[in-house]
């Protein structure tokens, strides 16, 4: 069946990398029809809203979306930049990709970091006799994507009701009790069990499914006692009864992010919560080349969007050509392929990445360490349209 996809721009670099991905979905033999969505900060500016309802309708129906990227500013700059007859009317920003995740519930984040062999942006050590080590890394991070820390439940001058509530606790009553109620800034870390329960059996799943040994729960039980503490006690629970095959670990998140650069081929799957989950991920792409060999995907119950995690870089948005590394946005397609069942297919691309970047004829600037300028281009760096072409030709 022809499957209707959403794709969604959103801002600056967005549409550069969503069309490539498409170009490149095409040629592997992937036939679907295209809906846009509007979404992003032009949404926001027009009409004080950068998730417009018809693009909610849109994801409804047909449940399947490509997402570019996004941009994202403090309320207050982002209030400025609203249409005049828009202003003073209490319209606040809030990031669309965010509200997606709540609305639909695409609790399950998942971001896989993997070397791809010749790529010179690798991670590499120095051995025990001063040699070069290039470990493989193969690590797939699940993050819980609605609940923590992003949440939103936070205040600013707290109401009264809330601030008598956190009154209950000693520990707020003692340190905060005489801080006036006006210079008090609260955020939440609210975790269900339902939801932590969710995110654990998805990561002991893949394991099992990919052959992981492992299953490492990176949080802060030893601080942050109630919800990191709430994860690890259900991963053991989990582990013991229905996945006894695989390893349990558990790291605290400061420590692995010192680990990950000491061992990281020793990991497998990593399981987190929201904000840790969003930290440690991006510590492990930065080993396997950075944000632009970095793809997410935002699973639910029925609606599931698959994005790069890099941002929207204005300043690359108006080069002509555009120069930006398009790899990561086409493995989140992949992502989406193998989301549907189109696993031949995203793997024929992903041999195709491979080969491209083994053989080494075609290397954005990031890939080459250059300092992102329209220059690059002269100096040897591929276009975001040349490496995207060199995948398509790979394929065939």
């Amino acid at each position: 069946m022809k499957r209707t996809i959403v794709k969604m721009p959103g801002d600056g670099i967005g549409r550069v990398v969503l069309d490539e991905a498409i170009r490149v979905l095409d040629a592997a033999g992937f036939e679907a029809d295209y809906v846009e969505g509007d979404i992003g900060w032009e949404f926001w500016r027009k009409e004080g809203n950068p998730l417009p309802d018809r693009t909610v309708e849109l994801i409804k129906k047909h449940k399947i979306g490509l997402f570019g990227a996004i941009t994202s500013k403090p309320k207050e700059e982002a209030a400025k930049e609203l249409a005049p007859e828009l202003q003073g009317k209490g319209y606040v920003y809030s990031s669309p990709i965010v509200g997606l995740r709540q609305m639909f519930n695409l609790d399950v984040s998942i971001r896989p970091c993997h070397t791809y062999e010749g790529n010179p942006l690798n991670f590499i050590r120095r051995g025990p006799n001063g040699e070069i080590e290039e470990p493989k890394v193969d690590v797939v991070i699940f993050r819980q994507n609605t609940e923590g820390l992003y949440s939103g439940v936070e205040w600013s001058n707290p109401p009264e009701e809330v601030y008598n509530a956190f009154m209950t606790h000693p520990k707020f009553a003692k340190k905060y009790g005489n801080v006036p109620k006006e210079e008090l800034a609260i955020s939440t870390r609210i975790f269900t069990k339902k939801a932590t329960e969710r995110i654990l059996r998805a990561a002991f799943e893949h394991a099992k499914k990919y052959g992981y040994k492992s299953v490492t729960v990176c949080e802060k039980p030893n601080v942050i006692r109630e919800t990191s503490g709430m994860m690890y006690q259900m991963a053991k629970e989990i582990q013991a009864k229905d996945y006894p095959e695989i390893e349990l670990w558990n790291t605290n998140i400061d420590a692995q992010m010192m680990w990950l650069t000491k061992n990281p081929e020793d990991y497998g799957v990593i399981v987190a919560g929201n904000m840790f989950g969003d930290i440690v991920s991006d510590g492990f792409a930065g080993l396997v080349g950075g944000l632009g060999f970095a793809a997410s995907a935002n699973i639910g119950d029925d609606v599931a969007i698959f994005e790069p995690t890099h941002g929207s870089a204005p300043k690359y948005a108006e080069f002509d050509p555009p120069i930006v590394n398009p790899i990561a946005m086409i493995e989140a397609a992949c992502m989406m392929l193998d989301h549907i069942g189109e696993n031949e297919k995203a793997e024929k691309i992903r041999k195709a990445i491979a080969e491209v970047i083994k053989e080494g004829k075609v290397r954005t600037y990031d890939m080459l360490k250059m300092k992102g300028a329209q220059d690059v281009i002269e100096k040897g760096a591929a276009t975001t349209t040349q490496m995207a072409n060199a995948i398509i030709e790979k394929l065939k």
